[in-house]
């Protein structure tokens, strides 16, 4: 009899499935840091808005920075195809559902003009704000130069999944050592979910690395294509290959959690899972200040053949400062994010985020459910 060989399957976990359980002491909030530091750059608040054209523009980016926090601009959306990109986004999110997909294909063929990328970085750094910029691995030899020397302060190559290693047809492609020589800027790369990937990642001498393939709330890269790993798991994993680097090198590279994060909650899981930084889309697309005007949409969403992303109506729930800082009324836990990890650091005995990292998580199908009778509406 022959006997059938069967892939295995490895148990994956997401944000609604572990739970952080409490330290043998306790800190007081007011006594924890939650800085964040990369390549000589430090935020207090430890947040990347994401690049994505419904939340950064230069003038969140200001906002964004005085509340302790960098914006990543997308260089390759309505910033830097359009003078006046606020009409666009205006048209987008006027759209009617059905139609704003084709929409969105129709802007995104407007050609990317050299001459607007360094307008926004200049008009960022006005702003009073730090610029990071994200380009794609395909454009990244040309488009970051150009705002590295209009003054970018970090560039981020960021696709769905990044690798060290790509196989494709071009001559020549990305190679991340020569991109380092070529910059004198911190360079972040993402996206990738595994513990091979992001250690050759930053073997290749990045400055930092970001975790998530799909777990966004306007990305469908889960549902066109089926691939993806839970945010729990991919931190983990991405975290022990962090870990390992720099036990080999004394080098310490952060990792940035980068979609899927809904709560307070989930972000502090996120940190505690291993992350330094996390980076959050649609939680800030709810911003009275965002440009999106309580809409987000996918950076896959205007594919010309394959879209992997569409527009969600998330709402504007209040300012910038409120979403990060309070105060707040709301018991869901989508306000008040910093004053959230503040409080879980403290009670698990962590002040500051590399301690975070040592809270114990446990799994925990029932942490949402447990005697929350009356909060699920049930009679």
């Amino acid at each position: 009899m022959v006997v059938p060989q069967l892939k295995e399957l490895r148990r994956a976990y997401g944000f609604d499935e572990v739970a952080i359980a409490p330290g043998a002491f306790t800190v007081n909030p007011e006594l924890t840091s939650t800085d964040f530091s990369i390549d000589g750059i430090t935020l207090s608040t430890p947040i990347l808005a994401a690049a994505m054209d419904a939340i950064v523009s230069p003038a969140f980016a200001g906002e964004m920075a005085r509340q302790g926090g960098m914006s990543v601009m997308n260089l390759e959306g309505v910033q830097t195809r359009y003078d006046d990109p606020d009409e666009i986004l205006s048209q987008v999110v006027t759209t009617p559902q059905e139609e704003v997909t084709s929409l969105l294909q129709k802007l995104y063929t407007a050609p990317i003009r050299d001459t607007l990328i360094g307008e926004r970085v200049e008009e960022t750094k006005k702003s009073g704000a730090m610029c990071a910029v994200s380009v794609t691995p395909a454009n990244t030899k040309r488009l970051a130069p150009i705002a590295a020397e209009a003054g970018a302060d970090m560039i981020v190559v960021q696709s769905t999944v990044t690798t060290a290693r790509h196989v494709s047809t071009s001559q020549r492609g990305l190679r991340f050592p020569e991109l380092l020589e070529m910059l004198d800027v911190p360079v972040l790369v993402g996206n990738c979910v595994s513990y091979e990937v992001a250690l050759e990642l930053m073997e290749t001498g990045i400055h930092g690395v970001l975790v998530g393939v799909g777990p966004g709330a306007a990305c469908t890269t889960r549902e066109v294509t089926g691939v993806g790993v839970p945010q729990v798991t991919a931190t983990l994993d991405c975290a022990a290959a962090k870990e390992e680097y720099l036990r080999r090198t004394g080098r310490y590279v952060p990792i940035i959690t980068d979609g899927g994060i809904r709560t307070g909650g989930d972000l502090c899981k996120a940190f505690a899972c291993g992350a330094d930084a996390v980076m959050l889309g649609t939680p800030l697309a709810q911003a009275e200040e965002a440009p999106g005007k309580g809409y987000n949409w996918g950076m896959a969403n205007p594919h010309p053949d394959l879209p992997r992303g569409t527009r969600v109506n998330v709402g504007v729930k209040g300012t910038l400062k409120q979403l990060l800082f309070g105060p707040t009324s709301l018991t869901d836990g989508t306000q008040n994010l910093i004053g959230a990890l503040r409080i879980c650091m403290g009670m698990v005995g962590a002040t500051n985020i590399r301690e975070m990292h040592n809270a114990e998580i446990i799994v925990a199908p029932a942490i949402k459910t447990e005697g929350k009778h009356y909060q699920l509406g049930f009679e």
